[in-house]
C-alpha cells in the first residue's frame, strides 16, 4: 500500500509540475541518490553559511583535479570534491566533472554522474528564466521519457503459450506507441514476463498497463491481475519467485 501511495504521489507531482523536465538517464540505485542529495544539500547550506557570495572562483581547481586523479585520495574526499564542484554553478567546474566521468574511479561512477547532472541543472537554471525540474528514479530514463519495469504473471501458473506471448507483445507495442512510448526490452521466462518500457512525462503507466491487460485477456483471461509496475529497480529472481509463490497460494485458496 505504501509503495502504491508513493507511486500515486509521484504521478500527481508530474501532472502538476511546471518547467523544463530533465530525466536522470543512468540507472543509479536509489540508496546512492539519497546519500548524494543528503550530502549535497548539507554541503550547499554549509558553504552558503560561510560565504553567501560563494563562487567557484574561490576554488583551487588545480588542486581538485590533482586530488581526483590521485589514487591515494580517499573515496570520501573525492566524494566531497565532486559535490563541491557540482554546487559551484561554474562552467569550469562542470567541465572538470565531465572529464572525470570519462574515466572515473569505478566505485564513484554513480556519484560522479549525479554530480554532473546537478551541475548541469544548476547552470541551466542560471542561464534560463524557466524553472528546471530534475527527475531521478532508480531505473532512470531516456531523453524526456521515464523507464519502467513491468512484471506480468500467467493466470494459471503455466508457461505462456506462443499465441499469448504474441498477444502481449502486440498489445503493449500498439498502446505504448500511441502514447509516444516504446518497449525497450522484453524477457519471457515461462510463466512470467519482464518488460522495460519508456514513456513520456507525465504518463499514467498504471492506467495504461491495466487497459492493455484487459485487452490481452479478451483472448482467454491468461494474464494474472498480480502485476508489478515500478520505476525504482528491476526485481531480483528471489523477489519474483516470492511474488509467484504468493500468487499461487492465493489462487489455490480462492479456487482461482
Amino acid at each position: 500500500m505504501r509503495q502504491r501511495d508513493i507511486f500515486n504521489q509521484f504521478q500527481q507531482f508530474l501532472k502538476g509540475a511546471e518547467g523544463e523536465f530533465h530525466v536522470l538517464e543512468h540507472q543509479v540505485p536509489i540508496e546512492i541518490q539519497m546519500e548524494y542529495f543528503t550530502n549535497s544539500n548539507r554541503l550547499r547550506n554549509f558553504i552558503l553559511a560561510l560565504n553567501p557570495k560563494f563562487s567557484a572562483n574561490d576554488l583551487d581547481y588545480e588542486q581538485f583535479v590533482s586530488e581526483l586523479q590521485n589514487p591515494e585520495t580517499s573515496q570520501g574526499d573525492k566524494k566531497r570534491i565532486l559535490s563541491v564542484l557540482a554546487v559551484s554553478k561554474q562552467i569550469k567546474a562542470y567541465r572538470i566533472l565531465e572529464k572525470y566521468l570519462q574515466s572515473p574511479d569505478n566505485a564513484l561512477k554513480d556519484w560522479a554522474y549525479m554530480a554532473l547532472m546537478e551541475s548541469r541543472i544548476a547552470l541551466e537554471s542560471e542561464f534560463s528564466d524557466e524553472k528546471q525540474v530534475y527527475i531521478s528514479t532508480g531505473l532512470g530514463g531516456k531523453g524526456k521519457k521515464l523507464r519502467f519495469y513491468i512484471l506480468l504473471l500467467s493466470a494459471d501458473g503455466n508457461p505462456f503459450l506462443d499465441y499469448q506471448q504474441k498477444v502481449i507483445e502486440r498489445e503493449f507495442a500498439y498502446t505504448l506507441s500511441n502514447e509516444d512510448g516504446e518497449i525497450e526490452q522484453l524477457i519471457m521466462k515461462g510463466n512470467h514476463m519482464e518488460m522495460f518500457v519508456l514513456l513520456p512525462i507525465p504518463s499514467n503507466i498504471k492506467k495504461l498497463v491495466e487497459n492493455i491487460m484487459n485487452e490481452c485477456n479478451q483472448y482467454g483471461n491468461f494474464l494474472s491481475n498480480a502485476v508489478t509496475v515500478t520505476n525504482v529497480k528491476r526485481l531480483t529472481a528471489n523477489e519474483i519467485a516470492q511474488i509467484i509463490e504468493k500468487h499461487e497460494n492465493k489462487s489455490s485458496r480462492t479456487g482461482f
